[in-house]
């Protein structure tokens, strides 16, 4: 189970840095690690909402950066605090500092987003014993759910996507390096989160006027 949990944190680590594709060599999947930061930010990543608790200094720019891509400045803000480091001031850090870049990836891993959920690291290993509502939304403790907590309705509730599916391929990958074997990672609704209703949905439905 510890050789599948580390299957799993590089699984996510792997397709959310790589610069792998179809006809690279030695397959796609082992190119993970290549990228430290977002290649061509659409924003700045600050929200303003967040200017009494994690202001955004002025000129930073809060975009992807790190094994487990960090963004926005709450994001940056919350995991300088645990870490004690000003990530706020200086975002960059994540990029150019490979150890800090790691343990901002292992704290977002354990700790959950909000109090009342799980961790990806306790849905993963089945310490998360999920409520009715839980089940409802067809989550359960796996794989699956790890993606839940990290990307939302980015990459879960949208059938089998390409995003999603690519997650699971880099998981699936890590589990043969490390000599689990990929038969391990258990049924296709264990691995997807292709139903399941986000804990944390980017956006909420809107009605048409009438």
């Amino acid at each position: 189970m510890q050789m599948m949990e580390i299957a799993a944190f590089f699984g996510h680590v792997g397709s959310r840095t790589s610069c792998g594709f179809g006809v690279a060599p030695g397959g796609p999947l082992a190119w993970g690690l290549c990228y430290n930061h977002e290649l061509s930010p659409s924003q700045s990543y600050c929200d303003d909402y967040y200017k009494l608790t994690y202001p955004c200094s002025p000129g930073a720019q809060y975009y992807g950066r790190g094994a487990l891509p960090i963004y926005w400045n709450y994001n940056y803000g919350a995991i300088g605090e645990a870490l004690e480091v000003d990530l706020l001031s200086h975002p960059e850090y994540i990029e150019q500092n490979a150890t800090l870049a790691f343990q901002a990836a292992i704290w977002r891993w354990m700790n959950p987003i909000k109090k009342s959920q799980p961790s990806p690291h306790d849905t993963f290993l089945g310490n998360w014993k999920p409520t009715k509502n839980d089940t409802l939304s067809k989550r359960i403790p796996g794989f699956g759910t790890t993606m839940n907590i990290l990307y939302s309705d980015q990459v879960c509730r949208q059938d089998d996507n390409d995003s999603m599916n690519n997650i699971i391929s880099h998981y699936l990958y890590y589990l043969n390096l490390l000599g689990v074997g990929r038969e391990e990672a258990g049924p296709h609704e264990v691995l997807s989160c292709a139903e399941q209703v986000a804990f944390n949905p980017t956006y909420k439905p809107t009605t048409a006027a009438t």
